[in-house]
């Protein structure tokens, strides 16, 4: 039962046709891939190049080459085959990718998104080399330990967004529970290193375990007002005239691609979360 297996055959009809590339480059910032995967050490977000090194209670992850490279990122891949990783955690090789990539968020994404997603990875440059490879902790040292993972804290397809039937709130759901895992960072997670439910917002120690990353549900937030989270992730401006920092400058690099309406939409679902307090360390 730890065997992964990919969901999609490529006889999977939902992902045929062309993709829209222009949408696709606007799933590609929505998900702030530029943030992990562009190699370190140069300006340019679009090579894709991977390597930067995730350090974790769970051993050090580095995000792999993901460029239009055949032979070193991910030039041979069929959109099938970046479904399977996106939505399902599964490599072409049909091995387990470790949570340190959030196909647990991804796993939500529409098929329309991951084909324009795809058609948009296959314009940007082709990086040659390889990252040096993960170093996990002994207890995820073997592949298949993430099966177990899986069983138990992984649900394929499903999401944990809250839809109340205004369209601008559901498009907010969309983007911040799967393509842009908000959750992801803003969360605490438990011995396992899986979100802890209960905190799911509320911050607490980054997952690195180098800082401490903000509460973003209304515990925090409540002074704030849907434009004043709209032009953050426009400019990285704050009501109180300061700037994000660290990690979240980079998002807002993306989030500023995004268009106004989407911006909006994500305002308005955050705003809507209900009050959970910041975790102690």
């Amino acid at each position: 039962m730890t065997v992964a297996r990919p969901p999609f055959s490529e006889q999977d009809r939902q992902f045929e046709g062309p993709g829209d590339v222009a949408r696709g480059e606007l799933v590609f910032a929505a998900g702030d891939c530029s943030s992990c995967h562009a190699t370190p050490g140069q300006s340019d977000r679009l090579k894709l190049g991977g390597g930067m090194a995730l350090a974790s209670p769970f051993g050090t992850f580095r995000p792999p080459n993901i460029s239009a490279d055949p032979v070193d990122g991910i030039g041979a891949w069929t959109v099938t085959d970046l479904a399977n990783a996106l939505i399902g955690g599964v490599s072409p090789k049909r091995e387990h990718y470790y949570p340190a990539f959030p196909f647990t968020s991804f796993t939500g994404m529409t098929a329309s998104d991951v084909r324009d997603l795809y058609a948009y990875l296959r314009t940007l440059p082709k990086v040659t080399g390889r990252p040096p490879p993960h170093d996990p902790a002994i207890l995820f040292s073997i592949r298949r330990s993430v099966g177990i993972w899986k069983m138990m804290f992984f649900r394929q397809g499903s999401t944990l967004a809250h839809l109340d039937g205004d369209p601008v709130h559901d498009r907010g759901a969309y983007l911040v529970e799967t393509i842009s895992h908000c959750a992801e960072c803003h969360s605490t997670r438990n011995a396992a290193g899986a979100i802890k439910t209960d905190t799911r917002f509320a911050g607490g120690i980054d997952p690195q375990g180098t800082g401490f990353v903000p509460n973003i549900t209304q515990e925090k937030l409540h002074d704030w007002t849907e434009n004043d989270i709209a032009t953050m992730l426009q400019t990285g401006e704050t009501p109180n005239h300061g700037r994000v920092g660290s990690s979240m400058a980079d998002v807002v690099d993306n989030t500023a691609l995004l268009s106004e309406s989407d911006r909006q939409a994500i305002a308005r679902y955050i705003k809507a979360l209900p009050p959970i307090p910041t975790p102690r360390p």
